[in-house]
């Protein structure tokens, strides 16, 4: 009798200890630490161009860049599993869970640097921003998916360092989408892009997981 009357009791502890387990064994304090660092640069970098005398809005084009492939990496390592193949046979289904550990670093990420980076709307400011750290983690979802979580942060390193140096300097045209990381807040192709490589990068990241890595 105890030992049945027990027996939800124990299942639902459980139950409860579960998100902790998977917010150590992700180590997402460790991931919180590395976004709030690179918030705070970038605070620091854009009120730093704002105060020089020759500022304009394009001053914050580099910070507009590497703050979101910054937190990319950040998000894309943290979804490295030391032992996916306990969660592979797992009985409770996963997606869900990788859907939430996405949304929850994401979103306070990119609220926090469009605050760190204020501006007009048509200028590289909070909306560019918010776009970019959307597109760069999307990229990086999908690296974890694809090649693993260790090497997530490569895929967009190498695009963004490539499109820093070759996207021209006026916005718009072709390049708002080949270049959408180096266009202004409301370029609607360079939105379209980073929203979709978002909605991918999620869905299949919450699909498969990340690459099983060994060594």
């Amino acid at each position: 009798m105890n030992t049945a009357a027990g027996a939800p009791t124990h299942r639902t502890s459980h139950r409860r200890g579960l998100p902790l387990l998977y917010i150590r064994s992700r180590g997402l304090p460790r991931t919180a630490a590395a976004l709030a660092c690179v918030v705070l640069l970038a605070a620091w970098a854009a009120d730093w161009l704002e105060d020089r005398p020759d500022f304009d809005h394009t001053a914050r084009v580099p910070v507009l860049v590497l703050a979101p492939m910054l937190v990319s990496a950040a998000i894309g390592t943290s979804l490295y599993a030391a032992a996916d193949e306990l969660d592979r046979t797992a009985v409770h289904r996963w997606w869900p869970r990788r859907l939430l550990h996405l949304l929850a670093l994401t979103v306070p990420a990119a609220a926090a640097l469009a605050l760190a980076v204020p501006g007009h709307p048509e200028a590289f400011g909070a909306p560019g921003m918010i776009r970019n750290v959307l597109g760069a983690t999307g990229v990086a979802a999908a690296s974890a998916a694809l090649i693993g979580a260790r090497l997530s942060w490569l895929p967009m390193t190498v695009y963004g360092g490539a499109v820093y140096l070759a996207a021209p300097r006026a916005p718009g045209g072709a390049a708002s989408v080949w270049a959408w990381l180096m266009q202004p807040g409301p370029q609607t192709g360079a939105w379209a892009v980073a929203l979709t490589a978002y909605a991918l990068g999620a869905a299949l990241f919450a699909v498969r997981g990340a690459r099983p890595e060994r060594g």
